[in-house]
């Protein structure tokens, strides 16, 4: 009897190509649809037909517009940089993934992210870099063990999206060119600022200052600005600028011609999915304070869901409200968000 698993499907070639490959593996693949209210189904629908597996929909809008749009508005109400893949991973997709599977029987948990997950010397499992440079462990990480423990992630030593492109292709799925998805779901045309004001946050226009207070010109709201970002600000200056801190409270975006680099930051909300790393307090790792293939050394010192990051040598622009994932290798040993 085959083996049941519960694969997110999203109509996209990565899901698509996973559920080949599940299949190839031997498994009793069901496919399920998150109905977040933003169309899709269609392309979903198709995905299941050509790979002739049954398609279920979770209808999930009003959760998901109650935890991660809140969350996403929250966060620039409050100066900070959300990253909504981290929340709604944990909250939203893989507890409907579980949920179903259970409901259904199935054992298994899978999704087209590019990571993978492997049990160390006491059969504890491990969530792992993908081997692509699309590696998407760092929106993994807030993951219980409990769920990584039932997951499976196909295409986690896929090199390159070129290859599942071509496995695509040869298997016949009609999304075999399709584009990439979107960095925020929600807001196809990536616009977050007008996708804010139609939601009602509507943050006052304000002042850009100086590390010394000095007015420098005006902006349309901190909500457009990231720490660290240097471009699209229209403030002449003797040298390039550079977002050094955003204060919502008094409307104003700082600015500095020195880049924004730190050797020590805090992070809250901190999850553990390799606690066994901090239980004996600090430890070494490498830590990504963003969604890139860049890691810097660090020490990490824990202390509850609170912890203080030293790195070795300064990192460039930490944002808060982002977060720092810290590793050992290739193995995810968890993360926070930035203060």
């Amino acid at each position: 009897m085959m083996e049941k698993v519960v694969l997110g499907l999203s109509g996209g070639v990565d899901s698509a190509v996973a559920a080949a490959l599940l299949r190839e593996r031997g498994f009793e693949v069901h496919g399920l649809f998150l109905e977040l209210g933003l169309g899709g189904e269609e392309a979903a629908q198709r995905v299941a037909d050509s790979l002739k597996i049954p398609l279920h929909l979770a209808h999930e809008k009003a959760a998901f517009e109650r935890t991660v749009c809140e969350y996403f508005k929250g966060e620039y109400r409050a100066g900070r940089t959300p990253i909504p893949c981290v929340v709604c991973n944990p909250a939203i997709k893989f507890r409907a993934l579980a949920g179903y599977a259970d409901e259904i029987g199935a054992a298994y948990l899978a999704t087209g992210h590019y990571a993978r997950t492997a049990r160390d010397e006491k059969g504890r499992v491990l969530l792992l870099r993908g081997v692509s440079a699309k590696d998407q462990s760092y929106m993994l990480h807030r993951l219980p063990r409990a769920v990584l423990a039932r997951c499976i992630f196909p295409l986690g030593e896929a090199e390159s999206k070129h290859g599942v492109r071509e496995r695509a292709a040869r298997e016949g799925i009609p999304c075999a060119q399709a584009k990439d998805s979107m960095d925020i779901c929600f807001i196809p045309d990536g616009d977050w600022c007008s996708w804010l004001e139609r939601s009602g946050v509507r943050l006052p226009e304000g002042n850009f200052v100086d590390e010394t207070g000095r007015v420098l010109g005006r902006h349309g709201g901190v909500h457009r600005y990231t720490v660290g970002q240097r471009k699209g600000l229209g403030v002449s200056a003797p040298g390039r600028l550079f977002v050094t801190a955003l204060r919502p409270e008094t409307a104003e975006v700082v600015l500095s011609l020195k880049d924004p680099l730190r050797s020590e930051i805090e992070v809250d909300g901190v999850h553990y999915c390799a606690p066994e790393y901090a239980e004996g307090g600090a430890f070494p790792c490498e830590v990504r304070v963003r969604f890139s293939q860049r890691a810097d050394r660090a020490v990490v010192y824990p202390s509850g869901d609170v912890a203080r990051i030293v790195f070795e040598s300064p990192v460039r622009a930490p944002a808060p409200g982002q977060a720092a994932v810290f590793y050992d290798g290739d193995v995810v040993i968890g993360g926070g968000f930035i203060r």
